[in-house]
């Protein structure tokens, strides 16, 4: 049996008329850039949230970047974050002047680790990117009120967590501003790069849509410098069709993910990362860490199962980050992770016998190694 690690064309084939003539319609209207399609979308996803205001963006790293802008974080500032993540969260940082700064992950959840944050803060220190890691919350209320006794701003990397919760509180809705990824990989996927900001702020919503489009009023009056990072209106037009059978999605992911946790739960050696404490996981990824990783990989992946590795070098080991000076053991959770974890199969539409194919042929090789 082979089981795909995702597979887009089963959710397209699903809702194939409602893409269609989504798609159609913004076809026949041209309304490419903004108009209707995004200010519905934005409208949508605001309160699929819970907040205020939803800004369409070009992609999750120009939410990250332009968050920070608006916030005016810029040169001598620092910003921490953990290592485990992709580096755009880095890269948004740095590309505001500031400086990364880092703090270790939890190995149970592979968040921010808030017992460790303080520590790490300067008087430089402006902000603090918690990331809600493969679906699965960031610990919120210390990283909150640990900010907040420091007056720094909390942005949400929620670029893998569309409508996740932390005790009951949807993420997106904690933090200044929160920023999430419409990847096509994403639990909620546009069919290019797209992105989005969400806040409860005015000001800051009015700032970051100001600057998405050239720091413009009208077309050719501009009152500050701006990029080009707006969402256009085919991904906000599939985004709001696709946003309306996410919940569905998710509870199919959620369900997979408990069978992986049941077959999994006894195997010497595997250890899923589940849930911590009283959050609601949206399973971005489901992941486990597993003995022997850099020989099982390919093995399960030659027995047809697509399984794949997120992320194996910690962000404080990437060659682009050399310059900080931080060597092997600055971050040992974050490179125990990045040494052990196998993301497996999972997606709402999968064969409903593929989580046992899936977790029987990593038992056996997991038992093989042993």
């Amino acid at each position: 049996m082979n089981v795909p690690f995702n597979d887009l064309r089963a959710q397209y084939n699903t809702i194939k008329p409602e893409i269609d003539d989504a798609i159609g319609r913004i076809v026949e209207s041209c309304a490419f850039i903004g108009g209707p399609a995004v200010a519905s979308f934005e409208e949508n996803f605001a309160k699929f949230v819970g907040v205020d205001h939803c800004v369409g963006l070009a992609s999750g790293t120009a939410a990250l970047h332009i968050a920070m802008t608006a916030l005016d974080i810029g040169p001598g500032d620092e910003v921490i974050t953990s290592p485990w993540t992709f580096i755009a969260t880095t890269e948004a940082i740095s590309q505001t002047g500031a400086t990364v700064k880092f703090v270790d992950c939890r190995l149970s959840d592979g968040c921010l680790d808030p017992d460790q944050l303080e520590a790490a803060i300067t008087p430089r220190t402006k902000a603090v990117i918690p990331v809600h890691i493969f679906g699965h919350p960031a610990d919120m209320d210390p990283i909150l009120e640990i900010a907040q006794r420091h007056g720094l701003a909390v942005i949400e990397d929620a670029a893998q967590a569309h409508g996740a919760r932390y005790k009951g509180r949807n993420v997106g809705s904690m933090g200044r501003v929160s920023c999430y990824s419409f990847y096509p990989g994403k639990n909620l996927g546009a069919y290019g790069d797209a992105g989005g900001i969400v806040t409860d702020d005015q000001e800051l919503g009015d700032r970051i849509r100001l600057l998405r489009d050239h720091g413009r009023t009208t077309k050719y009056e501009h009152i500050t410098e701006g990029y080009a990072y707006r969402l256009d209106g085919l991904q906000a037009a599939i985004l709001d069709v696709k946003l309306r059978h996410l919940d569905d999605w998710t509870r199919g992911r959620r369900r997979f993910a408990a069978m992986y946790d049941e077959l999994l739960a006894d195997v010497p050696g595997v250890v899923p990362m589940s849930p911590q404490g009283d959050v609601h996981h949206v399973y971005h990824l489901y992941v486990v860490r597993v003995p022997n990783r850099e020989v099982i990989l390919p093995q399960l992946q030659a027995k047809g199962v697509g399984a794949g590795v997120h992320y194996p070098i910690s962000l404080h080991l990437q060659p682009a980050y050399a310059t900080m000076g931080l060597g092997a053991g600055a971050f040992p959770n974050s490179e125990k992770l990045a040494e052990e974890v196998i993301s497996l199969p999972l997606y709402a539409e999968m064969d409903e016998k593929a989580p046992a194919h899936v977790a029987s042929v990593l038992k056996e090789l997991v038992g093989a190694r042993a």
